[in-house]
């Protein structure tokens, strides 16, 4: 654990120190200048721990979304110009690229900052373009179509805001869903943006009826303030608790997995599919760890969200490497399963080879 821990500290150092290296060297700039330019490059990564120790429910909201927005960003930022200076490092190697070109020159600044600038671009675009997937469900346990909404990690906040909300409200109503299922993390680190904003009266606004799980990011912000605002806004929060649709359906939502009391998914489904055998059962679980408990319980159906499918390239092939199924669909047995990347995201608004999505399940 503590060695996990001195990693976790040591490897975003020492990608600082190389970028901030590489930034010094390339930069044809007086040393004063140099300077600047390095530590504010320093200083907005550390705004990420700082926002902690500042604590960004103190701040007026704009000043803490600017500096939330600084601190979650720079992550990415400080990945995609370590990968970059890394492969100018192996070109230079080769003597693909000149000396010239990586030490106190203007093409290689202008060179560096051009692809960082259409990266983060394209990247903030594709996150604002929400993907609608839709599937379809055939079962011989319903008798009528039903037609659902499903998503996940919504990570409302600093960043994600009242105006995000409302534009999502509006795009879901237009899908006349028979309801909505959500798998956990409306909230993202804090409660209080939410309710500074009444975001409440915007889940208010869909026109269908809303369940969820709770996610560890609800439980991050507080579980009990993260319940309060889900019932202020109307939804329906399911914790290791069951709800019906059309009489034929039976939605189970489990608790996060940061609750280490939270019940087997077994018992839940004894508990709650009672005589009705042959109801058609989903399970919303926030967190997608051992599939197998699912299909092992008869579930048919698992929606299930939490990694975002890392948000960025590379970090969606380490999630792969993680998760039996980091993204999409999946089948064991009779047992069908989706993992969403999220409608939302965590940091910095930037998908780059993800994308962000919310599903359409037709059940029929």
């Amino acid at each position: 654990m503590k060695i996990g821990l001195v990693l976790f500290m040591l490897i975003p150092l020492a990608g600082c120190a190389y970028v901030g290296w590489h930034v010094w060297r390339i930069l044809p700039l007086s040393v004063i200048w140099k300077w600047m330019v390095v530590l504010v490059l320093l200083l907005c990564f550390c705004q990420l721990f700082l926002n902690f120790v500042i604590g960004l429910d103190n701040l007026p909201l704009p000043v803490a979304r600017i500096l939330y927005a600084i601190g979650t960003s720079s992550i990415v930022v400080l990945l995609y110009l370590f990968m970059l200076f890394a492969i100018l490092d192996v070109g230079h190697l080769f003597r693909l690229i000149p000396e010239s070109f990586l030490h106190n020159s203007m093409v290689g600044s202008l060179t560096v900052s051009a692809i960082m600038l259409t990266v983060f671009v394209y990247g903030n675009i594709q996150y604002y373009n929400k993907v609608r997937v839709h599937i379809n469900i055939d079962t011989d346990k319903v008798e009528k179509p039903v037609r659902l909404i499903m998503m996940s990690d919504l990570h409302l906040g600093y960043h994600n805001t009242r105006h995000d909300l409302a534009t999502w409200v509006d795009m879901l109503n237009k899908e006349n869903a028979d309801a909505i299922l959500i798998a956990g993390d409306i909230v993202d680190i804090s409660v209080e943006p939410l309710l500074k904003e009444n975001m409440a009266a915007e889940f208010r606004r869909l026109n269908a009826p809303v369940y969820a799980c709770l996610g560890n990011h609800d439980y991050y912000a507080g579980e009990p303030r993260s319940e309060q605002f889900y019932r202020e806004s109307g939804i329906k929060l399911l914790r290791d608790t069951s709800a019906v649709l059309n009489g034929e359906i039976i939605v189970i939502g489990r608790d996060d997995r940061t609750n280490s009391r939270r019940s087997d998914v077994g018992r839940l489904v004894k508990n709650f599919t009672g005589k009705n055998k042959n109801a058609f059962t989903i399970l919303l679980d926030h967190q997608p760890y051992h599939l197998e408990e699912a299909e092992l319980a008869g579930i048919d159906f698992q929606f299930s969200g939490h990694t975002h499918y890392g948000q960025v390239w590379p970090i969606s092939w380490v999630e792969d490497l993680m998760y039996e199924c980091a993204f999409g669909e999946r089948r064991r047995g009779q047992t069908r399963y989706y993992v969403s990347s999220g409608i939302g995201i965590w940091g910095g608004k930037f998908r780059i080879g993800t994308r962000s999505e919310y599903i359409v399940a037709t059940i029929k």
